[in-house]
């Protein structure tokens, strides 16, 4: 079963949101953690067809034309100084989503993530999916804790309007 948490917990799931969240629960059997060893490109693979229907572009692969490029600095002439990559964008650019396997919270992966998203122009959401279970832990519990943190502790403020967690 997908689980899900939005950050900051003040602010509720936007129509936009609860659609993302839909997509990755057409397909929460294929895609489980806790009965598969997807990696994060076969779960896009997975969320890509029900992603596009909501009008994502989504990554088809790892060459650069079938990434989703982000801009990140402009130059002279209004040129593209600086891009990330993201595994989807919406329509209109404001939602970025990232999909994590092993990686997310062994080498902190996630935290890679939130940088780049708040780093990206004109984003003002991150959807950030993680395995629930990943070797011996639960890393969508890992990573709610932090972000958890990040929001009470109200240390550290964050340029997007809110971040969505999905355990999957």
């Amino acid at each position: 079963m997908i689980r899900y948490q939005f950050f900051p917990r003040s602010r509720g799931v936007t129509h936009e949101i609860q659609k993302v969240i839909e997509c990755f629960k057409a397909v929460e059997s294929d895609i489980d953690s806790t009965t598969s060893n997807l990696v994060s490109n076969e779960v896009l693979a997975k969320v890509r067809p029900h992603l596009e229907k909501c009008g994502y572009k989504v990554e088809i692969g790892k060459s650069n034309d079938q990434k989703i490029d982000v801009p990140v600095l402009f130059g002279k002439d209004n040129a593209i100084d600086k891009s990330f990559y993201a595994d989807a964008l919406s329509e209109d650019g404001r939602i970025v989503i990232e999909v994590e396997a092993g990686q997310a919270t062994e080498n902190h992966r996630f935290l890679k993530d939130i940088f780049e998203a708040c780093m990206m122009f004109d984003v003002e959401y991150l959807v950030l999916a993680v395995r629930k279970k990943y070797r011996n832990h639960d890393d969508f519990s890992r990573v709610y804790t932090f972000l958890e943190t990040l929001y009470i502790s109200n240390r550290l403020q964050l340029p997007l309007k809110g971040i969505l967690l999905i355990g999957y």
